[in-house]
């Protein structure tokens, strides 16, 4: 947490929160049951970039200011907790590592089973069935499972892009 004390860290991390927030707001619907949805990229670029604390930091913050923005239904901190977890797994596996498809997709396969799987399952069991949770995770995979490939792709060419243009270096200046 050190990080966030340093003046063009803390100004990035602001910066993708604020962007996280907004495409929050934005999706591609597939059909009724797919869409593609774009709140989590700056969370894991802020993993990225700066590593599992920021990530996780700028995870809860981008859950809580979406919330605070555009309400939609009771506020439930199960899912600031999953998002804070998609900073960090993405900081974790990507963080000062060589960027390789392999590697992406691990990151983007872990990040689905613990966070769209697992927990977003547990929070949804939780808020709506209360007894259904293998049912809801069920439910949930093989949709999940069709989206891996559709995030690690884009994930991976945004990050490849602010590779070539040395977007650390530029935060860092």
């Amino acid at each position: 947490m050190k990080k966030l004390r340093d003046t063009k860290t803390l100004t990035a991390a602001a910066m993708l929160t604020a962007i996280g927030i907004v495409l929050g707001f934005f999706k591609v619907p597939i059909n009724q049951l797919i869409e593609i949805r774009f709140g989590s990229i700056p969370i894991c670029l802020a993993g990225v970039l700066f590593g599992p604390g920021v990530g996780g930091v700028v995870g809860a913050l981008v859950d809580v200011g979406g919330y605070l923005v555009k309400p939609t239904g009771p506020f439930f901190p199960g899912f600031t907790v999953s998002s804070a977890v998609t900073g960090i797994i993405f900081g974790l596996m990507l963080h000062e590592k060589k960027l390789t498809v392999p590697r992406m997709v691990m990151a983007e396969i872990v990040y689905t089973v613990i966070v769209c799987v697992l927990m977003h399952s547990y929070w949804l069991n939780l808020l709506y069935l209360h007894d259904g949770y293998l049912a809801v995770i069920i439910a949930r995979l093989p949709k999940q499972l069709i989206m891996v490939p559709i995030y690690a792709t884009m994930r991976y060419t945004l990050l490849v892009a602010f590779e070539k243009v040395n977007l650390k270096a530029i935060i860092q200046r």
